[in-house]
Order: C-alpha cells, then sequence, then structure tokens
C-alpha cells in the first residue's frame, strides 16, 4: 500500500517539444521524487497510447491502446525525498498517425505519452503528457491536393485491424476522410484515405465509397499506391491526385495499375493499386493547400470545440 499511494514516490515528464513527426522522436525528462520513505524502483518505461475503434459484438467502442513502449531506466533506490531525473529520447514509429496539420489537431485523433513508474509489484501509469503528430512532406502533399481539389475534410479515426498486401506493423490504421464537392460530388459519396510510412517510402490506400445510379448500386473502388519520401517534393501531387479521383468517379471497377513512373504494383484490400505522376515542382500549390486546409481546421476546430487531448 506504501509503494505508490499515499508517501509514495512521484513522477512527472516533461518534454522539451510535444511536437514531432513519424520517423523522429520526443525528447525530456522524466522527474522522479521520492516519497517519505525509501523504495526501490524497478523501472521507469514511455509509451504511446492513443483512442483505437473496436469492433465486438456487432458494435463498436474506443478502447486506449498502448502501441509503442521503451524502457528509459532500470532499478535505482530512491531515497525520501530525493530527486532523480532521466533524459531520454523516444523514438516515434513510423507508423504513428498524424494528430496534426498545420496547427490544427484533427477531429477525432488524440495521442498521448504515458510514463510508467514501477515500484516492487505496483505500477504507476497515470502521468499521460499530449503529444502532437505532423505529417510527413508526401502526407501533407496528398492531403493539400484533396483540399484543392474541393474535398473537404471531415474527420479522422483509427481501426483495429490490418490492411491486406500493405507492410503494417501496429494493430491499428488511421483513416482520414473527405467528402467532395463540385463535379465529383455526383459520383463518389466520400474518399478515405489511410497512409502507411515507413523510413524509405510511404503506401497510400484510398477508399472512394462510390453513389449508385438508376440500374447500378452504390460500391467501393479502392486504390494502393507507394511513393518514395525523396519524391515528395518534385511530384505533380494534384495531377496524380486528380487521376486517382477521375478514375473512380468514371469506372466500376477498382483503380487500374500504371508502372509510368517506377511505382510498383502491390496488392491493397485485395484490390488493385494505381499510381501515377508527372515530376514537376510543386512548393507554391503546397503552400496554397496548406493554407485552404489549414483553415478548414480551423473552421471545424470552432464548431466542434476542445476535441479533448489525451489526459484532460
Amino acid at each position: 500500500m506504501r509503494a505508490l499511494g499515499v508517501g509514495g514516490p512521484s513522477v512527472d515528464t516533461v518534454l522539451t517539444n510535444p511536437n514531432t513527426r513519424p520517423g523522429l522522436s520526443l525528447d525530456g525528462q522524466v522527474h522522479v521524487v521520492g516519497g517519505d520513505h525509501e523504495v526501490e524502483i524497478s523501472y521507469v518505461a514511455l509509451s504511446l497510447v492513443t483512442r483505437v475503434e473496436v469492433e465486438s459484438g456487432g458494435g463498436e467502442h474506443d478502447s486506449l491502446v498502448e502501441f509503442h513502449k521503451v524502457s528509459v531506466s532500470g532499478a535505482f533506490r530512491l531515497a525520501p525525498g530525493a530527486r532523480h531525473s532521466i533524459p531520454f529520447s523516444f523514438p516515434v514509429p513510423w507508423e504513428t498517425p498524424v494528430t496534426d496539420v498545420y496547427g490544427h489537431r484533427l477531429p477525432g485523433m488524440t495521442m498521448g505519452l504515458r510514463t510508467e513508474l514501477a515500484v516492487a509489484k505496483a505500477v504507476d501509469k497515470s502521468d499521460l503528457d499530449a503529444v502532437h503528430v505532423h505529417p510527413l512532406p508526401a502526407q501533407e502533399r496528398i492531403l493539400d491536393a484533396f483540399t484543392r481539389l474541393g474535398f473537404r475534410f471531415v474527420t479522422a479515426d483509427l481501426e483495429r485491424g490490418h490492411l491486406r498486401g500493405v507492410p503494417q506493423t501496429l494493430p491499428f490504421y488511421q483513416e482520414i476522410e473527405f467528402r467532395p464537392s463540385g463535379p465529383y460530388a455526383r459520383g463518389i459519396n466520400e474518399v478515405e484515405v489511410t497512409f502507411v510510412a515507413g523510413p524509405t517510402h510511404l503506401d497510400v490506400v484510398l477508399e472512394f465509397d462510390k453513389r449508385g445510379g438508376w440500374l447500378s448500386p452504390g460500391h467501393d473502388a479502392y486504390g494502393h499506391f507507394r511513393v518514395a519520401h525523396v519524391d515528395a517534393d518534385r511530384t505533380d501531387w494534384d495531377a496524380v491526385v486528380e487521376g486517382w479521383v477521375r478514375q473512380a468517379s468514371e469506372r466500376y471497377s477498382a483503380l487500374r495499375t500504371s508502372h509510368g513512373h517506377g511505382y510498383p504494383y502491390h496488392q491493397g484490400h485485395g484490390h488493385r493499386g494505381y499510381g501515377a505522376g508527372a515530376v514537376v515542382a510543386g512548393a507554391a500549390a503546397g503552400v496554397l493547400g496548406g493554407m485552404l486546409l489549414g483553415e478548414a481546421l480551423e473552421e471545424m476546430a470552432e464548431g466542434f470545440g476542445d476535441f479533448g487531448d489525451v489526459g484532460e
């Protein structure tokens, strides 16, 4: 009862910067302060946690999932009232979902860094710090392109499970939902964008919910393609994304595959993928798309209010 109860040690984690990107790190220090009696600390660990949508019993519910854990200290003895600081550099997995775009939290997304302090057989997981994961350049350019094409961001969530044919290590994947306007609204209800990043490339899975016609029911169309991180700033993403959307609007089959620019064929959700794109400078277009997406998220923030960061 004395291990982590009244008079036991306390822990506080301070991040140097809570903002990061997939593949980078979170740096800071864990401060442990002794209580009114000497204790033996077994270990101190940090983990990333987020809320994931889980299907069970014919329904859905949110579950707080720990998906990456790192030990930052082994055993040490802590005297009464003593202070012990542990510096750390916590690696952020490449597949970590995006939570913030252009300074705005995506509605539906939460992420936190949890500190675990073990004393004897008691474990304290009470310290939880909000973390902001910003997109990689390629992710950002693709989101920009959807916005410039008239697609409106709706929400984002995490689904438990694995995408077939995609090299995925985490037990869930992120879906970022857009709804079309203008000419695309006649053929598409919505599109869900999923990113699965790795050290050298980014897999993108697109799921289009297509409207039905007088003689045909609505259905889904899928696309899966891969882009190297080094190509993020030298690809005309407007042209690439418009090609995917046009094919989904015009065809009743899954998106076709193109090998025109070196993107290999892969399976996504059991359907064929599509990869293409002219290589041109797109810096100015990226700035414009960022402004549009940022404004859209700001408007949503005003409508949704507080999105409820982890730990509040």
